[in-house]
């Protein structure tokens, strides 16, 4: 009677093991996915002197490690600061150049062309050029926090897939 009591009672732990498993698995599929990118809107003027009918705009973006941002390009000029983390970018077609020191007397890092790859860290800040289109990704164990300032047409979403 032991020996078939043992493997019974096994097996009741089992079964309620894996309940409670299906429980757990069922529970974790309900609850929203992780937001791995985050854009936060921090200022906006619509029509800045100098340039009419466009948007000028400033954003924080974090990138958690392990996101990636699908290929995309934008439909104006964006200046990319990176404060924290570094960002592994590559650019798809056109241009974009990496640079550091202060924006009146900046110094030329890296131009990167289709097909380049670099990792962009924390100090430095890329130029992007309009229509460029390029991907990236957080390689690293820590958020990445960039600083965008945008200058696109009024109306334009800040990014579009391609």
């Amino acid at each position: 009677m032991k020996r078939l009591l043992l493997p019974v009672a096994g097996l009741g732990l089992l079964a309620s093991g894996f309940g409670a498993g299906i429980a757990v698995s069922a529970t974790a599929a309900d609850e929203p996915a992780p937001v791995v990118v985050n854009r936060q809107p921090l200022a906006e003027v619509k029509a800045p002197a100098g340039a009419p009918h466009r948007t000028l705009g400033l954003s924080k973006v974090v990138v958690m490690p392990g996101a990636e941002l699908a290929s995309h390009h934008h439909p104006g000029a964006q200046l990319g600061y990176i404060a924290e983390g570094a960002l592994t970018y590559t650019v798809e077609t056109g241009t974009a150049t990496v640079l550091k020191g202060p924006g009146d007397k900046p110094k030329v890092v890296k131009r990167l062309r289709a097909g380049d790859t670099y990792r962009v860290r924390a100090g430095l800040w890329l130029r992007e050029t309009q229509g460029e289109v390029h991907h990236a990704r957080n390689a690293g164990t820590v958020p990445i926090v960039i600083y965008l300032a945008t200058l696109f047409k009024t109306g334009q979403p800040a990014a579009i897939s391609d």
